[in-house]
């Protein structure tokens, strides 16, 4: 299995930036893909994921309405789009993928991850 994330970078306060994660030779039932991201001396949380079979989208309360989760149409590749970004975004963003059963929506946003992609770093700084 394979995640290949890229993306990510240098931002001033209330721009935009997007990542893209391409899955292959992944076998799931109900696959669900997304970014986790961990800030220096935070723990990792999820942000936001789309169960890929039926493309519904979830996202953590601190990027709910900033960041939109969509995917290709031809290949599993899910675009995470961050806008008006803060400082508070600043961190590490890994690509995951997991089993729709494991997706916790309440008020926190988890699953359990089978597979990482390479954690590409995002920086919002003025």
């Amino acid at each position: 299995v394979q995640l290949q994330a890229s993306g990510g970078g240098l931002a001033r306060p209330g721009d935009s930036l997007r990542l893209s994660c391409t899955a292959s030779g992944f076998e799931m039932d109900y696959p669900v893909m997304g970014w986790f991201r961990q800030a220096p001396g935070r723990e990792r949380e999820a942000v936001a994921c789309m169960v890929l079979y039926n493309r519904s989208t979830y996202y953590s309360d601190a990027v709910k309405g900033r960041f939109t989760v969509s995917k290709s149409t031809y290949m599993d590749t899910v675009y995470l789009q961050m806008d008006n970004l803060k400082p508070d975004d600043t961190a590490v963003y890994f690509c995951a993928i997991g089993e729709l059963r494991t997706l916790k929506t309440g008020p926190k946003l988890q699953y359990e991850v089978d597979h990482w992609g390479q954690g590409t770093q995002v920086t919002v700084s003025s």
